[in-house]
């Protein structure tokens, strides 16, 4: 591994327990993430892209391996260095959007006039200027991630770490959502881990995405997005993504395929 990571995933393993017998979710996983590295895992269902997720966040204990945040092996549990944003909606309903940014500067026990300040000044990062005094049910999904996001930016993390956050909005608001996603990024340099199943978003926001294997997941393969920045949904329609979608899709589907017939052949022999 470089000496120049943020965030560095060293021989990751893990196995569970089920009734049928322990299952391996990872096997020998390592990559690291450069300071400021937009930088995406993709794979199959069932190639452990949540398991590994966990246990970068702290969430879970890895059987075996390293997870290094610059080059010092991180403390169990959950790490204030990590900022996680997950897929399932995490907006307090009966918070208005600048309390929702603000909560955890206020569970921090942050002045009042302050957490506000910095909560002002990230709801404007986010784009939603206008809404600080909205609930999230008068805010569409694509807002209420934005809060979500900011909301994790509040207390200044290292590392950004998100779990498909944009899987249940339509196609247009995942590409228009990624365009501020990539404005806050390269606004705040911001290290970015993004677990996602969606070959789009992977390549529209990444410098390098690695691409998992079938359980066990394993690294397949890690390729470097030479698109040029800053960048913007616009660049999907380039004959330059569309060969990145290729060389990704090229190693998904036959990942995708090993699943489908090892998952048939368990049924089967049921």
């Amino acid at each position: 591994m470089s000496e120049k990571t943020a965030l560095s995933i060293v021989a990751v393993g893990k196995r569970f327990a089920t009734p049928e017998g322990e299952i391996a979710a990872l096997d020998d996983v390592s990559f690291a993430v450069r300071p400021g590295e937009f930088l995406s895992v993709i794979g199959p269902s069932g190639c452990g892209k949540s398991t590994l997720f966990n246990i970068i966040g702290g969430l879970t204990t890895a059987d075996r391996g390293q997870v290094l945040i610059d080059g010092k092996e991180a403390a169990r549990g959950p790490r204030r260095t990590i900022g996680m944003v997950f897929q399932e909606e995490s907006t307090f309903p009966w918070r208005t959007t600048i309390e929702n940014v603000a909560f955890p500067l206020q569970a921090a026990g942050m002045p009042k006039a302050e957490r506000l300040e910095r909560a002002r000044a990230l709801i404007k990062l986010v784009g939603l200027e206008g809404f600080e005094n909205c609930y999230p049910s008068e805010l569409s999904g694509g807002m209420r991630q934005r809060t979500a996001i900011a909301r994790t930016l509040a207390f200044r993390p290292r590392i950004l770490l998100m779990d498909e956050p944009f899987a249940s909005l339509d196609e247009q608001t995942r590409l228009l959502l990624g365009d501020k996603v990539l404005q806050i990024q390269q606004q705040l340099q911001q290290t970015t881990l993004l677990i996602t199943h969606n070959l789009t978003e992977a390549v529209q926001l990444s410098d390098r995405v690695v691409v998992m294997t079938y359980r066990p997941g394993r690294v397949k393969r890690i390729v470097d997005i030479d698109l040029p920045r800053p960048r913007s949904s616009e660049i999907v329609s380039s004959t330059r993504f569309g060969e990145f979608l290729g060389i990704i899709w090229s190693d998904l589907r036959i990942e995708a395929n090993r699943g489908m017939t090892e998952d048939e052949a368990h049924i089967t022999s049921r």
